[in-house]
């Protein structure tokens, strides 16, 4: 189930959760988050690579890349047998912003942004064929679970693509990491 919980950035203990759709657009809406739900139906292979992932998906990147000007794509993809899920996880979970805008498409699995926006703290739980776009310069964290498992293309407006400035904040330590917020949904 795609969510979003919405909490006060100093009290990670009084979060207000929405799991309607049109809700949760409505609410990411006006801190500028574009949120969409896409059909990710393309049969991938159990070790497809980025390669056949880019493949598979190729009219809509296309068309993403029209619509943004998009200038690099690249695949995230992360199973629990992956021997570096623990160093990805880490640097992840760190509060960070890109100079780029960030636009993320599930195909498979799901993983936690976290969006702070002024003095509020935004929880996204991202599932298969939802898509987001984080604004540039937005301050998140991205949480993926122990036991990751997800498959993301990753669009990118600038040639170098992932690039991130780490605010040195700890704020990520004070909510509730991806497997306490999946254990908590209703």
């Amino acid at each position: 189930m795609t969510a979003l919980t919405i909490y006060p950035d100093n009290q990670p203990q009084f979060g207000e959760l929405y799991t309607d759709f049109t809700a949760i657009r409505s609410m990411l809406d006006p801190i500028g988050v574009q949120f969409a739900h896409w059909t990710a139906s393309c049969p991938l292979a159990a070790d497809a690579d980025q390669a056949s992932i880019l493949a598979a998906y190729a009219d809509s990147i296309e068309k993403l890349k029209q619509q943004y000007g998009f200038q690099s794509v690249d695949v995230i993809k992360l199973n629990p047998d992956h021997p570096d899920k623990d160093v990805f996880r880490q640097k992840f979970l760190a509060e960070h912003i890109h100079g780029d805008f960030e636009v993320r498409f599930f195909v498979e699995g799901r993983g936690l942004f976290y969006l702070h926006v002024e003095n509020k703290v935004y929880a996204i739980l991202c599932e298969q064929g939802d898509l987001i776009s984080v604004p540039a310069n937005t301050r998140h964290w991205f949480d993926m679970g122990e036991m990751p498992k997800f498959t993301c293309i990753r669009l990118f407006t600038t040639p170098e693509g992932w690039v991130a400035d780490f605010t040195g904040s700890d704020i990520a330590k004070l909510f509730p990491i991806f497997d306490q917020y999946v254990a908590d949904l209703p």
